[in-house]
């Protein structure tokens, strides 16, 4: 299922629920490159995925389905290839994408991605952002620069038609994707080598080991884990 920049594959046609329906960490190298859109009423924005996390659901204390199924984790159960949006620290949403087969919660958090159309509407739902490459860097700012909330919790990301939509896009060269451990994320979780990114891209965000969390600190929006 892995595509190239050498595949004759349009790199506007969404990404079949197959490419969805299995293991956890080979969808998330694979994500990087895709293109994610979200189309609003206000316009749609564009990004180039360049930086996910996997979570493997009950064979992972890092991962919101760990201790079994929520009203807040449902989504992560399947079917594949729907977004689970969730809120945290109060402030912040963050999303990702479900996979594996229905009733075995896994999914990719999306960290990190390049604006490629909409920039303006990014912009201007982050108004504050310096440079553009900043934009979807961390994870709740690529939610911010989406416009994902929990009402976009469930789409169906692989219907044509549906307003939030996972495309081919251009993956990289597999030589320029790079492994680590997932930002913030302690316990038994801390050590596995589960966050995937496109080396040197400049909408990487920084990585940041687990730090106990301080309830009067507010947090990074560059910060977030399915752990939080």
């Amino acid at each position: 299922m892995r595509a190239s920049t050498a595949d004759p594959v349009d790199p506007t046609e969404p990404l079949p629920r197959s490419f969805f329906d299995r293991p956890v960490l080979a969808v998330a190298a694979d994500l990087l490159g895709r293109t994610v859109v979200h189309e609003t009423e206000a316009g749609p924005v564009e990004l180039r995925l360049t930086e996910v996390e996997a979570y493997d659901g009950a064979n992972d204390p890092g991962s919101h389905a760990f201790r079994g199924r929520t009203a807040r984790n449902a989504t992560m159960f399947g079917p594949p290839g729907h977004l689970y949006v969730y809120f945290t620290y109060g402030m912040y949403y963050c999303a990702n994408l479900v996979c594996g087969p229905p009733g075995r919660a896994s999914g990719v958090l999306l960290r990190g991605g390049e604006i490629t159309a909409g920039t303006a509407l990014a912009r201007a739902r982050r108004p504050t952002t310096r440079r553009d490459t900043d934009l979807a860097s961390g994870p709740a700012r690529l939610a911010m620069a989406l416009a994902l909330d929990r009402t976009q919790d469930g789409t169906d990301v692989c219907d044509p038609t549906g307003p939030v939509r996972v495309l081919y896009g251009t993956p990289p060269a597999r030589t320029a994707v790079r492994t680590g451990p997932r930002t913030g994320v302690g316990g038994g979780g801390a050590t596995q080598p589960w966050r995937f990114h496109i080396d040197g891209d400049p909408t990487v965000s920084p990585y940041r080991a687990h730090q106990p969390r301080k309830r009067t600190a507010k947090p990074s929006a560059e910060a977030g884990s399915q752990s939080g």
